[in-house]
């Protein structure tokens, strides 16, 4: 019979929980700081940790020096207790990251798509399965070792037909059984996300959007997206595609009719990404480097007017307190072009967001997928109400 509120097996998960998370969020605690950050009992906060040792969650590591009286075991989560896959499929290969409970990677691992065979979805379910597989290689684990999996693809899952959308480029992604097929390749559950909605987790959690609760993050690479998240929530919409603002049409663009992408045509499309994404930005200075193309003063400018723009459509509907320029182009032009785009809003939408360039370090869509995966891996693991 399952346990109601307020009976002790519940309390007990409660402040389990509770106690795992206050290590996840800090590192290595002894018993009595447990204690006060908790508001527990010394004798309740033992014997917290003691069924969390005894469940292989929480370990301990050495002891704390250099205050009166006897040395205090610290303690920490058990590194071995879970781990997950984060992934980001573009349309030449996938990368696959393996990190344990802890966020902390053990392997990494990318497989170029050279090759599509006859049965385009089993062909994906394939490369899935060997990036994968390479990551638990070089962190020596096995499948069995996974909790859970998370992919990052360009385009959305449809929250009702479960089919991949706005996303033709990746033409193996759209069957409603891939994510079945890939839990069973996996031996794990498999979530597939948006790309850039992962980017904006990444920002929320580590990066520009720490501090705010209702941000956009533009991001202007190969292809153009946005994540809208309002209330601290992101914003998914009644199909899946809130924030493909890539195919918006503006004054002067072609329309991007029938859900042409970038990636597809291999040129600049049609809507707003045939105004900004790095092939345009390419083909308007004559030049391959995007940073060398957005030193010329005048592409910057152009550019800039561009952005803003497009940018000013999604305020005056959103009306953030924050935007974030992310990928390729916003990397490269840098400040210079935020300070462009910033001055070009002015009069474009009556609110007035801040603007930040994106300085994350590395895969903004891996670490969203990895952030991502450890959540769900963490409420499976640290939900001791079943023992």
């Amino acid at each position: 019979m399952a346990a109601t509120p307020g009976t002790p097996s519940v309390l007990r998960a409660m402040n389990d929980r509770s106690a795992l998370d206050l290590l996840v969020a800090h590192g290595p605690l002894t018993r009595t700081r447990i204690g006060e950050l908790t508001g527990l009992s010394k004798p309740t906060t033992s014997q917290i940790l003691g069924r969390l040792e005894a469940a292989g969650l929480v370990r301990t590591t050495g002891s704390q020096t250099g205050r009166p009286g006897p040395n205090a075991l610290l303690y920490e989560i058990d590194p071995d207790a879970a781990h997950v896959a984060a992934l980001s499929a573009d349309p030449t290969g996938i990368t696959a990251v393996v990190a344990d409970i802890t966020g902390a990677e053990r392997g990494r691992f990318r497989i170029e798509a050279v090759a599509v065979a006859e049965d385009v979805r089993h062909r994906t379910a394939q490369l899935v399965s060997e990036a994968v597989d390479g990551a638990l290689e070089r962190a020596g684990l096995g499948h069995d070792d996974l909790t859970a999996a998370v992919i990052g693809t360009p385009g959305a899952i449809d929250p009702h037909s479960g089919q991949l959308r706005y996303a033709p480029h990746l033409p193996g992604w759209h069957s409603r059984t891939l994510r079945a097929e890939l839990a069973e390749v996996l031996g794990t559950p498999v979530s597939i996300e948006n790309d850039v909605n992962l980017a904006a987790l990444a920002e929320q959690y580590e990066g520009a959007a720490q501090d705010h609760d209702d941000f956009v993050l533009a991001y202007v690479d190969e292809g153009v997206g946005a994540a809208i998240v309002l209330g601290g929530v992101l914003l998914r919409g009644a199909t899946g595609g809130a924030g493909e603002i890539g195919y918006m049409p503006l004054p002067g663009a072609p329309l991007a009719r029938g859900g042409e992408s970038v990636h597809a045509r291999n040129d600049a499309g049609g809507g707003f990404q045939s105004l900004v994404a790095a092939p345009a930005v390419r083909e308007l200075a004559g030049a391959e480097d995007l940073a060398e193309a957005l030193k010329d003063v005048e592409v910057l400018d152009e550019v800039a007017r561009r952005l803003a723009t497009g940018l000013a459509a999604v305020v005056a509907v959103v009306d953030p307190e924050l935007v974030v320029l992310s990928g390729l182009v916003a990397q490269a032009g840098g400040d210079p072009l935020r300070e462009r785009v910033e001055r070009e809003l002015t009069g474009l939408a009556l609110p007035r967001p801040q603007l930040r360039i994106s300085e994350l370090a590395g895969d903004p869509i891996l670490t969203g997928a990895l952030r991502t995966a450890l959540s769900q891996a963490r409420d499976t693991v640290f939900d001791t109400s079943g023992a």
